[in-house]
C-alpha cells in the first residue's frame, strides 16, 4: 500500500502518532481536504500531495501507536511500513515533521520510558536523524496548553534538546493546526529548505 508515491526527487513528510492532527496540518499546508476523524487511525496509507509544476511532494504518513479497535499486530505493521518508507526515500526527504500533541506528549513519553522501552515519538525523532532527515517537532494543539513555555521546555528535554526550547526554534515549532496558527512551523521548514539550497520550495510553506 506504500507503493503509489509520485515520482518526485524532493519530499517533506509528516509523521506522528494517530490523532495528533497530521491530516489537519496537511490541510492547512496545502489547502486540500484530506480524511480526518475523531477515531484514531483514519489514515492507513500515505496521503501524497504533489504540485505538478514542481519536483516536490508533501506526504502525510499513517499514524503509529495506539489506535482504538486496531489489533496490536496491525499497529506494529503500520509502524514498520512507515519506518521502511522513510528508509527507502531518505535521500529525497528534506524535512521530517514529527507532529505531537502538545497537551499529551510528555505524559505519553514518560509512561513509555524506562527499561529497554523507547517511546515511539522519541524513537521516530532519532530514526529521522539517523537517516539524515532533518526533524522538526510540530507541537500541535498548543492552544490547549496552559503554561506554554514550561511545557515546551519539558518537550525539548524529552527529545534530548537542552531547555530552554527557545534556542531550538529550528527544531521545535508550537502550532495549532485547527486554528491555522502554523507560522512557527513554516518558518522552521523554510529555514531548512534554504539550508538545503532549495529556495524554490519555500513558496509551499507559507500560512
Amino acid at each position: 500500500m506504500f507503493e503509489d508515491r509520485p515520482d518526485r526527487s524532493a519530499e517533506v513528510v509528516l509523521v506522528g502518532r494517530s490523532n495528533v492532527g497530521k491530516s489537519t496540518l496537511m490541510r492547512q499546508l496545502t489547502g486540500h481536504k484530506f480524511d480526518t476523524g475523531r477515531k484514531p487511525g483514519v489514515t492507513r496509507r500515505p496521503n501524497h500531495y504533489d504540485w505538478a509544476s514542481e519536483d516536490f511532494v508533501l506526504t502525510d504518513l499513517p499514524g503509529f501507536g495506539f489506535m482504538s479497535g486496531v489489533p496490536e499486530e496491525i499497529r506494529e505493521a503500520i509502524k514498520t511500513d512507515v519506518v521502511q518508507y522513510l528508509e527507502r526515500y531518505a535521500a529525497h526527504i528534506l524535512v521530517g515533521i514529527l507532529v505531537v500533541d502538545g497537551k499529551a506528549v510528555v505524559d505519553i513519553i514518560d509512561r513509555h520510558s524506562g527499561g529497554d522501552e523507547v517511546p515511539h515519538d522519541v524513537e521516530f525523532y532519532y530514526v529521522l536523524e539517523d537517516l539524515g532527515i532533518t526533524p522538526v517537532i510540530a507541537v500541535n494543539k498548543i492552544d490547549k496548553v496552559d503554561d506554554r513555555d514550561a511545557r515546551l521546555d519539558e518537550i525539548a528535554d524529552r527529545f534530548g534538546l537542552l531547555p530552554p526550547w527557545t534556542q531550538w526554534r529550528d527544531r521545535i515549532a508550537p502550532i495549532s493546526a485547527k486554528q491555522g496558527r502554523i507560522t512557527a512551523l513554516t518558518e522552521a521548514v523554510r529555514g531548512h529548505l534554504e539550508a538545503a539550497k532549495r529556495d524554490d520550495l519555500k513558496q509551499f510553506f507559507t500560512d
